[in-house]
Parts: structure tokens; C-alpha cells; sequence
């Protein structure tokens, strides 16, 4: 399991400082949420502080675009330095030529799923993304309370994915994932997982991960452990 901790929820005052502490408490990934105002009720930051921030970590930058029509932004978001981005199928008219517009630049590509929107409507995207977000909450604001059918949506999203050319493609949760339902997000096929508040609200960073990873221990994955790692790793260094 990879956990991706969400930037909203750190110190905005010292974001240099936090990056340093994640890195070195064992964190690989850093989940930036990029709100427009239209696709959802918030506004937060665009690839100036991307930018920034990217001058000072090595952390994989995991960059989700809750914005309209994000083709117009791709190239400025790889360009400020994200390793990953994630449209919303909701939010792009012709999502497929978007995800491959994505690849093209060398850089991953993710496709998010609101709590309303079935896994069938990433169908006939299964080839073309790097990795499906489902989201647990309505997006927009931290601090939601976990929607439960997430978890049957994760073992829907795993077999239509590996039923369509997606089986590589990574599951990641956002939206209320917390240590007490790591274990069940994992069983169910979840392989990434946001967490925002539940982890930077509670320091430090290095016991916090220890306490997400803890529940997992024995466990084996619905995917084998070394694919597990080999797509992680991929992931990580293949920027």
C-alpha cells in the first residue's frame, strides 16, 4: 500500500518544512488537490506552488485536477513539476485523448470517479490510465465522513480493470481513509490511499504512517505482493 498524504491538510505556513518532515519519516508520495470554484465549491492553488514546492522535495507528486476541462492545464502542471495527473471524467468532454495527452508529455495518468459516477464509465479508459481514483467523499472539502459502498465499488473498479486492458492500473481512495479502514480499503483492492486530516493532524509523521501501515500487517493484497511493488516502484521512479 502507498500511502499519498493531502497537501490541504498540512501547514501552509511551513510547506517546505513539512515536505522535508514527510520524506524523511518514510513518505513517498504527496496528493495535491487542485480546485477551480466550478467543478467543485473551493479554490486552492496552481502550478506556481507546484512549482515551488518541486524545488525543494523528491516526493511523487500526485497532482488531482478537480477543475473543468483540464486539458487546458496539463502542460502547466507537468511543466511545474507534477509527476501524475488525474482529470475527472466528469469534468473532460473527450477524457481518452486527454489521459493520452498526458502520457505523451511523460508524465502519469489517472482518471477520478465521483461517489455517484459507476465504474463502467472508465470502461473503455482501462488501458489509457496509470491509475483510477475513486473518490470516497464528494469532492471539495476535507474532513468528510467516509461513504461505506466505496468498498464494493473497489472490488467492481478492480475486475473491470483487469477485464479491459487496466490490470496494471494502480486503485487509489480519497476521502476519509484513516488507520481503521486501511486494512478493509486494501482487502477490497484499494492500492494508494489519500489521507488527509487523519494524517497531518497527527505527529509525528513517522508513528502516523506506522500507525496506517500497522493494520496491514499479515495481510496479502488482492494483487500479489511483488506486482504490488514492481507497479509502486515504477511509479515512483519512472518520472
Amino acid at each position: 500500500m502507498i500511502l499519498s498524504p493531502s497537501l490541504l491538510s498540512a501547514d501552509f505556513a511551513r510547506l517546505a518544512e513539512e515536505l522535508g518532515a514527510l520524506e524523511a519519516a518514510g513518505v513517498t508520495w504527496l496528493h495535491l488537490d487542485v480546485m477551480d470554484g466550478a467543478f467543485v465549491p473551493n479554490i486552492t492553488f496552481g502550478p506556481p506552488l507546484i512549482k515551488a514546492l518541486r524545488s525543494v522535495s523528491g516526493l511523487f507528486f500526485d497532482v488531482h485536477l478537480m477543475v473543468n476541462d483540464p486539458a487546458r492545464y496539463i502542460a502547466d502542471f507537468h511543466k511545474a513539476g507534477a509527476d501524475m495527473l488525474v482529470i475527472h471524467a466528469e469534468a473532460d468532454k473527450h477524457p481518452q485523448r486527454t489521459l493520452t495527452a498526458i502520457r505523451a508529455m511523460g508524465c502519469k495518468a489517472g482518471l477520478a470517479l465521483n461517489p455517484g459516477t459507476d465504474v463502467n464509465a472508465a470502461r473503455w479508459l482501462a488501458a489509457d490510465m496509470d491509475m483510477l481514483l475513486l473518490m470516497s467523499v464528494n469532492p471539495g472539502f476535507s474532513g468528510q465522513a467516509f461513504i461505506p459502498a466505496t468498498f464494493d465499488k473497489i472490488r467492481a473498479a478492480r475486475q473491470m480493470l483487469d477485464a479491459n486492458g487496466g490490470a496494471e492500473a494502480l486503485i487509489q481512495i480519497d476521502g476519509g481513509v484513516c488507520p481503521e479502514n486501511t486494512a478493509e480499503l486494501v482487502d477490497a483492492g484499494a492500492e494508494v490511499l489519500v489521507s488527509g486530516s487523519a494524517f497531518f493532524g497527527h505527529k509525528p509523521y513517522d508513528k502516523r504512517l506506522a500507525a496506517f501501515m500497522a493494520p496491514l500487517a499479515g495481510r496479502t493484497p488482492r494483487h500479489a505482493e511483488d506486482a504490488l511493488r514492481r507497479r509502486a516502484a515504477n511509479h515512483i521512479t519512472q518520472k
